[in-house]
């Protein structure tokens, strides 16, 4: 290999490496998927309809 080829390389790695780092540091400093708090405020029904859609009402 040239020099040249063999520096590319290595400032591609080098790139490489700092990609992953920034993206675990970013899923770290992001809470790990932890989920929101829940509203303070109670959903209002009508009758026996939520106020929520059924796809998101938790029985």
């Amino acid at each position: 290999m040239s020099g040249s080829v063999v520096v590319l390389l290595i400032i591609l790695a080098a790139v490489a490496v700092i990609a992953i780092v920034g993206t675990v540091v970013l899923v770290v400093r992001d809470g790990r998927g932890h989920v929101p708090v829940e509203k303070s405020d109670r959903p209002w029904t009508a009758g026996t309809l939520p106020s929520l859609p059924y796809s998101l009402v938790r029985f």
